[in-house]
C-alpha cells in the first residue's frame, strides 16, 4: 500500500492494518521529511486521543491530514503509533 499526495509517496508498506476503512501504516514506513507535528487532537470513544501531522510537499501544505494514536485504548492497541490519512491523500 502507498499513501500519495501531491505526486509524492508519503508512506509505503505491505503491513497496513485496516480499521474502520482506514489503512494504518507502520511509523517506520513514513517518509518523515514530509511530516510536521500538528497542534490538533481529537478523541475517539474506543481508540482514544489522536494526534495529527501536517504534510508539506514542495510549496503545498495539507494541514492535519494524517493521524495516529500514541497511547490508544486497549481495544485499539494494534494500531499504536501507526498512521492513517485523509483530506485528499490517496491510498493505493
Amino acid at each position: 500500500m502507498q499513501a500519495v499526495w501531491n505526486g509524492q509517496i508519503l508512506a509505503e508498506s505491505d503491513s497496513t492494518i485496516v480499521v474502520e476503512g482506514n489503512h494504518y501504516f507502520p511509523a517506520d514506513s513514513l517518509k518523515k521529511e514530509y511530516f510536521a507535528d500538528s497542534e490538533m487532537t481529537s478523541v475517539c470513544g474506543w481508540k482514544g486521543t489522536a494526534k495529527y501531522y501536517t504534510i508539506r510537499v514542495g510549496e503545498k501544505t495539507n494541514e492535519d491530514c494524517a493521524w495516529y494514536y500514541a497511547e490508544p485504548n486497549d481495544a485499539a492497541a494494534k494500531i499504536k503509533g501507526m498512521v492513517a490519512f485523509w483530506k485528499g491523500v490517496d491510498i493505493q
